[in-house]
């Protein structure tokens, strides 16, 4: 802060105003009360006309017009010294002063000073006179400083930053793994550059792209690469600054934006987060929004509305495209629709490279093994996945990155941080068991991913985790391979069933129920996988609206919830006693397993392959 008189006065006059009350309500009262007279001790009034009866009292001061009075008494009670004592009058004693009279007491009174008009003119007046002069500095203040308390006037202002040439330090060479997207934008950004390319063909710039994906996918970054590549002026500002709790501010900052586009034209405005002021309107669940919905419509007709806008790309972001308004969607708003996807393997692949550059990794760690390791990461995962890497590295002293930290960084991201290993004999044991079983299941049956890592360390909350390799597409799943994944699941109970018996089993697979029973469920409800038919009873689309689940109602009778319920159940069943066939059939390769567990606390997958090959015949997986 800037020390000058403005600041000292804006700060020091709320001080003395709270002062002069202060000094006003307690002690002007008692100034006037005691003036130069202080009482000792205070006596009530009964007791002070004893004290003129007994010839004690020797004078009296009376103050406040005789409603308060201080006496100079003497007597053995006192120690047969003169004190001063204070005694409230009642409002009437007429009795009183002739009683003091004929004792012959000293009286004195003492009027009171008419200060109250004065008082009461000065307070009157300096209270607005300061309220006056802070409001004034205030607003100077306001109209000097653009980034203080000062914008108290100028709500309907946009908060959008622009810049005439985005300097974000960010090309479409720094994006990787969406090259798609990355496509359309090259293609708008050669658009602004040379548009003649495109109109003597007579094609238009489009006016409004959307970018739709999950978060982390790098719809902000490719937004930066776009402000970097293109010589236009570029607006940058999120949906949540639009919105605001006075009625009409957001509908005039959208007039603003849009104004100082028109006046920056060709130029490129980006609003990242959307979806804040962009849903449906008119949904009728828990009341209305009217001022998000102003805001909307106003950036309806901003955006293709009557006047139009020349050479204004509006460049939009959102996670939550379900939930957006049907009109904010259309073309002529948003002409393009662009989906950035989670990367495959070359996009990880490629992703990876560009957050490597600036990390020290050992050159014998292969950036493939790790992309190949890590599907369904996205590229905020896997940068963040190398800098845990670098932190796990920086903090055991090293100089490099290896491969060892990098299997640490995807543990703790996917599973948690790393917890201490048991020293419990029998707990280690029942757990080793447990999570041998899911590995040998897995690693017996055809349609099941290998094996990656068994281990006995615990993580999150996990005491024990099987890690197995996904394969590369997900979007296509047989139904031998969900059946050999819930195998998968029960094959930590089975094994405590055979091992243990049924008596000792523990709570330690109710997360592999969840998920065997979701398994089965979708089997039958949403895959037609039953003897139900090639029926879909349940839709995985619910209302953004009504909250998870709440708006899924059953569209089925209660006789095909009685035949969903048994399908279920016959699926899990039948998985089980196969789990249950493949574990009494191994126990010797799992025991064996199990001691190996226990000494290394943890097992690679291709050490894990090698071991049971020794046994039995490893099914081959395409």
């Amino acid at each position: 802060m800037k020390f000058s008189w403005k600041n000292i006065l804006l700060w020091s006059l709320p001080i003395l105003v709270i002062s002069f009350f202060i000094w006003q309500g307690f002690f002007a009262p008692i100034t006037n009360e005691n003036n130069n007279n202080v009482a000792n001790s205070r006596m009530t009034y009964g007791r002070f006309l004893e004290y003129i009866d007994m010839g004690w009292v020797q004078k009296v001061d009376l103050y406040e017009n005789g409603h308060t009075a201080i006496i100079e008494a003497i007597g053995p009670e006192l120690g047969n010294r003169i004190q001063k004592i204070r005694v409230e009058l009642p409002v009437s004693a007429p009795e009183l002063i002739t009683k003091l009279k004929n004792n012959q007491i000293d009286i004195n009174a003492h009027p009171t000073k008419n200060n109250i008009a004065l008082w009461n003119l000065v307070g009157n007046l300096f209270f607005p006179i300061v309220l006056i002069i802070s409001l004034t500095l205030l607003f100077r203040r306001s109209s000097n400083n653009s980034g203080g308390p000062g914008q108290a006037m100028s709500f309907g202002k946009s908060k959008a930053l622009f810049q005439i040439e985005a300097k974000t330090g960010i090309i479409f060479d720094d994006v990787a793994g969406i090259d798609e997207a990355k496509e359309e934008f090259e293609e708008i950004v050669t658009f602004l550059k040379k548009p003649e390319y495109f109109t003597a063909v007579g094609a238009k710039i489009p006016k409004g792209v959307l970018l739709i994906g999950q978060p982390g996918t790098g719809k902000t970054l490719l937004a930066k690469a776009i402000a970097g590549e293109a010589n236009v002026p570029f607006f940058s500002i999120s949906g949540s600054e639009f919105v605001e709790m006075f009625v009409g501010v957001g509908a005039s900052r959208v007039r603003d934006l849009f104004k100082k586009a028109k006046e920056n034209a060709p130029c490129i405005v980006f609003i990242d987060e959307i979806d804040a002021v962009g849903r449906q309107r008119g949904t009728g669940i828990g009341g209305g929004n009217d001022e998000r919905e102003q805001t909307l419509n106003q950036l309806l007709t901003e955006m293709d509305g009557f006047e139009g806008n020349t050479g204004i790309i509006v460049i939009a972001a959102t996670n939550r495209a379900d939930i957006l308004d049907s009109a904010l969607l259309r073309p002529g708003r948003f002409d393009r629709q662009v989906s950035v996807e989670i990367p495959d393997f070359k996009g990880r692949l490629a992703i990876l490279n560009v957050h490597a550059k600036n990390k020290k990794i050992n050159p014998k760690v292969s950036l493939s093994i790790i992309a190949r390791r890590t599907p369904g990461f996205s590229g905020a995962d896997l940068a963040n996945l190398l800098n845990e890497a670098a932190i796990l590295t920086a903090r055991k002293h090293k100089n490099e990155i290896t491969l060892n930290e990098i299997d640490k960084a995807i543990d703790r991201i996917i599973a948690g941080m790393e917890g201490t290993a048991l020293i419990d004999s029998k707990s280690k044991r029942l757990i080793a068991y447990h999570e041998v079983g899911h590995a040998i299941v897995g690693t017996l049956l055809k349609e099941h991913e290998n094996v990656q890592k068994v281990t006995l360390i615990p993580r999150g909350q996990a005491r024990g985790l099987t890690w197995f390799t996904p394969s590369e597409d997900q979007s296509l799943i047989s139904m031998s391979q969900i059946k050999a994944r819930i195998m998968g699941a029960l094959g930590g109970r089975a094994t405590e069933e055979i091992v243990f018996g049924d008596s000792e089993i523990t709570t330690g697979a109710s997360n592999d129920l969840q998920q065997v029973t979701s398994m089965a469920r979708q089997m039958v409800t949403r895959f037609g996988m039953s003897e139900i038919g090639p029926l879909s009873l349940e839709n995985e689309d619910s209302n953004p609206f009504l909250g998870r689940g709440m708006g899924n109602i059953n569209e089925y009778s209660d006789e095909i919830a009685i035949k969903i319920d048994k399908q279920i159940q016959e699926i899990v069943e039948e998985c089980h006693e196969k789990t249950i066939k493949i574990i009494r059939n191994n126990r010797v390769i799992i025991d064996k397993l199990v001691d190996i567990l226990i000494e290394k606390e943890t097992i690679d997958g291709q050490e894990f392959r090698n071991i049971i090959s020794q046994y039995t015949t490893i099914p081959h997986k395409g």
